[in-house]
C-alpha cells in the first residue's frame, strides 16, 4: 500500500515510526531506542538497540545462505528481475521513503523528493542491469591448458551507513553488493534508520531471500564495532566520518583482515579564477556550500577566489543567499532545515563563535534560528578573510558555513586547495581551456568538476584521497567489481 507523505508526517507526530531489525527467524528483546526528530526534538517512534549478539545472528544467517547458494546462485538473469522488481517497488514507495528521511534527518522534503529519491531509483535499477553484464576473461594460453579469469561474490558484506543522505547511502552500498550475489548486512545509522528499514522489508516483497539482506539497528559503538570485529565477515563498506573510519581499519587488523572501503571526510575547495562565469558559478558554488544544509562530504565548504573579483563575487553569493529560506523542512519552501541533532548543531555553532576569534568576518548569514523547532537551525553563513592558519579552512564542520580565502596566481590557487588532509572532491571555475586541462591535473581529489559542482554520476566511481578514504569506490562498475573477488581455473588437457 503507497502512503502519502502527509500520512508519514502524521505517524511521526503520533511517535508511531519504527525501525528493527529485520534478520531471518530473529528473536526480538523487545530493547529499543528513542527516535527524535531534529525537527522539533520530538520522539516520532523508536529504533531496536541492537547488540553484538543481533549481529552474530545476522552473519550466521547470511553466512548458511551463502553456502547454500539460495542467492548467489541464481543466474544473472534471475537476479536482476528480483533487483529490476525491488527498485520498482522503491519507486513506487519513494513519496514515503523521501518522508522519512525528511522527519529522520531534518532534510528538506523537496530535496528528498526530487534528488535523494531520484538517484535512489537509478541507483537500483543501474546495478540490476548491470550484473548481467559483467564479464570475466580467457587467459592466452598453449593448446594443453585452458585459463579462465572468474569474479565471484566476495561472501559476507558488511554496510554501514552515514545519516545525511540515508536512502541513497543505502542504495550505493547495497546495491551493487547484493546484486554481485553477496549477503549483506546493513547497519543504518543510528539517526536514520526508518528508510533502511523500509526498504529491506520492500526487497523481501520482491523477492530478495532474508537470509540474503539482513538489517541491525543500533548504536555504532555496538552494532558497528561488532560488525567491524567480526572474523565472519568478508568486507566492511563505511561512509562517514575520517576519526570512525580509522577504528575500523583497527578492528578488521586485530579481527580477520577484512577488506575495508572507506569514504570518509571532506574540506572541498571550490576554486575561482578570474576568467570565470561568476553569473552561471553562483547557482553551483552555492548548492555545494549548503545543499542539505552542508552535511555532505563533498561539500565545497572553501571558496578559493582570484583577489581580482573576490568582492563583485561576494555581492553575488550575498544576494543569492537570499533565496535560501531556513525553516521546517516538511515546508516545500524551505531549503535550510535543521542540525541532525544537538551535539552537531553544537560543534557547528562552536566554528561560528572560533572563526570571529581568529579574524574571519561574516558578511552573510550567521544567525541561529532558536525560534524555530528544535532551536539547531543555521543560516547560510559567509565567512572572509579566511587564512589557512584558521579552523574554518582547516577543519570539517558539515554546517552551512562557507569560507572565503583569496589567490592571486594559478600556481597559489592549486596550493590551497591542496591544502588539506582531505582529497574527496572539488571544483574550479575557468574559461581558459588550457587553465581547465592543469588544475584538474593537478589538484588531489577523487572527483573534480569544472564550471559546476558535481559529483559524478552513478556511471562514475565516487572516493577520495589522503584521509577522505580508501580501498574502493561507491558507484560505477568499479563498486560492483569490490564486492567481488578474482579466482583463476586452470584447467589442464593432457
Amino acid at each position: 500500500m503507497k502512503i502519502t507523505k502527509e500520512q508519514v508526517f502524521e505517524r511521526a507526530k503520533g511517535g508511531q515510526l519504527w525501525a528493527g531489525c529485520l534478520i531471518e527467524n530473529y528473536q526480538d528483546s523487545g530493547a529499543k531506542l528513542e527516535n527524535r526528530t531534529p525537527i522539533d526534538d520530538s520522539v516520532i517512534g523508536y529504533i531496536a538497540d541492537g547488540q553484538a549478539a543481533d549481529v552474530d545472528a545476522a552473519v550466521t544467517v547470511a553466512r548458511n545462505t551463502f553456502i547454500s547458494g539460495d542467492w548467489k546462485n541464481l543466474s544473472p538473469q534471475e537476479r536482476k528481475q528480483v533487483m529490476l522488481r525491488w527498485a520498482t517497488l522503491i519507486e513506487q514507495h519513494s513519496e514515503e521513503l523521501a518522508a522519512l528521511d525528511c522527519v529522520d534527518a531534518g532534510k528538506p522534503i523537496t530535496e528528498c523528493l526530487n534528488t535523494d529519491m531520484p538517484a535512489t531509483i537509478e541507483t537500483f535499477y543501474w546495478y540490476a542491469e548491470a550484473l548481467d553484464k559483467m564479464f570475466g576473461k580467457v587467459a592466452p594460453t598453449g593448446q594443453q591448458e585452458l585459463g579462465l579469469i572468474v569474479h565471484e561474490p566476495i561472501g559476507v558484506v558488511g554496510a554501514v551507513l552515514p545519516w545525511n543522505f540515508p536512502a541513497q547511502m543505502f542504495a550505493w552500498k547495497v546495491a551493487p553488493a547484493l546484486a554481485a550475489g553477496n549477503s549483506v548486512i546493513v547497519k543504518p545509522a543510528e539517526l536514520t534508520s526508518l528508510s533502511a528499514y523500509r526498504m529491506v522489508e520492500l526487497a523481501y516483497e520482491a523477492g530478495v531471500p532474508k537470509g540474503a539482506l539482513s538489517l541491525v539497528c543500533g548504536l555504532g559503538e555496538k552494532v558497528g564495532e561488532a560488525i567491524g570485529r567480526h572474523a565472519d565477515i568478508d568486507i566492511v563498506s563505511f561512509t562517514g566520518s575520517t576519526e570512525v573510519g580509522r577504528l575500523f581499519l583497527k578492528y578488521s587488523a586485530e579481527s580477520n583482515l577484512k577488506e575495508i572501503v572507506l569514504e570518509c571526510g571532506g574540506k572541498s575547495p571550490q576554486v575561482v579564477f578570474a576568467d570565470a562565469d561568476l553569473d552561471a558559478a553562483v547557482p553551483h558554488i552555492m548548492a555545494a556550500a549548503f545543499w542539505n544544509m552542508s552535511e555532505n562530504c563533498s561539500c565545497g565548504s572553501r571558496l578559493i577566489v582570484h583577489e581580482s573579483i573576490r568582492q563583485s563575487l561576494l555581492d553575488k553569493l550575498i544576494a543569492a543567499s537570499t533565496s535560501w529560506k531556513v525553516g521546517n523542512p516538511m515546508d516545500d519552501s524551505v531549503s535550510i532545515g535543521p542540525m541532525v541533532e544537538k551535539a552537531h548543531f553544537e560543534k557547528v555553532k562552536s566554528f561560528i563563535d572560533v572563526s570571529i576569534k581568529e579574524g574571519a568576518k561574516i558578511v552573510s548569514g550567521g544567525k541561529i534560528h532558536s525560534e524555530l523547532g528544535s532551536g539547531w537551525y543555521i543560516e547560510p553563513t559567509i565567512f572572509d578573510n579566511v587564512t589557512p592558519e584558521m579552523s574554518l579552512f582547516k577543519n570539517e564542520v558539515f554546517g552551512p558555513l562557507l569560507a572565503v580565502s583569496t589567490f592571486s596566481t594559478d600556481e597559489e590557487a592549486i596550493a590551497l586547495a591542496n591544502d588539506t588532509h582531505y582529497g574527496l572532491a572539488a571544483s574550479f571555475y575557468s574559461q581558459n581551456v588550457h587553465r581547465v586541462m592543469k588544475v584538474a591535473r593537478q589538484i588531489n581529489a577523487g572527483t573534480v568538476s569544472v564550471n559546476g559542482f558535481s559529483e559524478g554520476n552513478i556511471t562514475t566511481p565516487f572516493g577520495g584521497f589522503k584521509q577522505s578514504g580508501f580501498g574502493g569506490k561507491d558507484n560505477g562498475l568499479e563498486a560492483f567489481e569490490q564486492y567481488t573477488q578474482t579466482k583463476v581455473i586452470w584447467i589442464i588437457n593432457h
